[in-house]
């Protein structure tokens, strides 16, 4: 089934081009990159957490140079003024009596927005950003317009301290950790950091803001019913276990379940879409709580058309894919399969297809996809 407001997959799998570009420059990022997809269809904040060098600023930027959009970006200090994010007020307007913000190039006119070092952020600009975070609405004086923000993206070193810097915390939905990376990736980070210094390539994938706002839109046609009672077991348990979640972020988070079901090409939610509660911790303690309770739910949907990050282990290995694409060919093409059988091979090969469609490297992708097509060709004519 596709959705009315889509036509197609086209804008889906446009999404998913620009992602998988950013998982070929950063490296180790993947699971960063999807929760910035996820959180981009949804129109929900993003909240990164890692310390000084470990490509916060470079991933959120390299994104903003892919959306054909306004960006706004700014490094928060303790003295940061409104008028710093917000423009000016308009001096002629002022001279005439009215209170009017200048916005022109600032924070209500971006489609896309950072705010780095959010939590270094005083009580003069607070309640702006939460008004901001929370509605999508500039609100200065008698001022109120709504934004046209895809999506902010918030960055930190550490997780705040103050109470009211946790109410601006509140307002991003899900948290990632952004690490240094493993030992053994170190090689590929070097050449993928060197490859950086050229210049950029003028055919790299982009979407435009146009194209997103449509994904957004669609995401009301993605049918929650089958998997809101799991989904209100799960919200349970986690309160159980102490893990504070508002009625307003269960809310809110069903956005994100409809934008996991979106991403997968697909209009009905499943239990595996609720894989992005993992993130929506409050301190790193609670990490290991929520995946351990999530990761029960999530991994025994068997769905072949689920979100790989559903999976606890690693994103799709194209040899992996290869070497059961090669079997079922071979099954298929035996004299003695059954009936049955190849009714059990079009069912692992329609999920293979899935996998294949997340391999981050392209000529392993097209590679893969050549003897799966081939053999798809084979089942059509059968």
């Amino acid at each position: 089934m596709i959705t009315p407001l889509l036509n197609d997959w086209s804008l889906v799998d446009k999404l998913h081009h620009v992602a998988r570009h950013l998982k070929g420059t950063f490296v180790g990022k993947g699971d960063i990159i999807d929760l910035m997809t996820i959180c981009l269809v949804g129109r929900e904040n993003l909240f990164l957490l890692g310390p000084p060098g470990t490509a916060k600023s470079a991933l959120v930027r390299a994104l903003a140079r892919q959306l054909q959009g306004n960006t706004f970006e700014y490094l928060l200090t303790r003295f940061t003024e409104p008028n710093e994010l917000f423009g000016p007020f308009d001096i002629r307007k002022l001279r005439e009596g009215d209170l009017v913000t200048n916005t022109e190039g600032m924070l209500p006119e971006a489609n896309f927005i950072f705010l780095d070092e959010l939590l270094n952020a005083n009580s003069a600009i607070l309640n702006s950003l939460l008004m901001v975070l929370n509605e999508k609405v500039f609100r200065r004086g008698r001022e109120t317009r709504p934004l046209p923000a895809l999506m902010i993206v918030g960055a930190s070193n550490h997780l705040p301290e103050d109470e009211a810097l946790q109410a601006l915390f509140d307002r991003f939905l899900v948290r990632a950790h952004c690490d240094y990376v493993a030992p053994d990736q170190l090689t590929q980070v070097l050449e993928a950091g060197w490859q950086l210094e050229r210049p950029t390539p003028a055919d790299q994938p982009e979407i435009t803001a146009e194209e997103v706002f449509q994904l957004q839109a669609a995401l009301s046609t993605v049918d929650l019913r089958s998997v809101r009672p799991a989904y209100a077991s799960l919200i349970g348990k986690l309160r159980q276990a102490g893990v504070p979640v508002s009625d307003r972020r269960a809310v809110k988070l069903q956005r994100l379940l409809a934008a996991s079901a979106l991403l997968c090409k697909r209009t009905e939610a499943i239990p595996s879409d609720m894989w992005v509660l993992r993130y929506i911790w409050d301190t790193d303690e609670q990490r290991e709580v929520l995946a351990g309770i999530v990761n029960s739910v999530v991994e025994t949907d068997e769905h072949p058309d689920r979100h790989p990050r559903a999976s606890h282990s690693a994103m799709p290995n194209a040899d992996d894919i290869l070497r059961e694409v090669t079997s079922l060919t071979e099954q298929w093409n035996h004299p003695d399969t059954s009936l049955a059988d190849r009714t059990v091979i079009k069912d692992q090969l329609r999920y293979l297809q899935g996998r294949c469609h997340w391999i981050s490297n392209a000529v392993q992708r097209d590679y893969v996809q050549q003897p799966l097509d081939s053999l798809w060709q084979k089942v059509l004519q059968a």
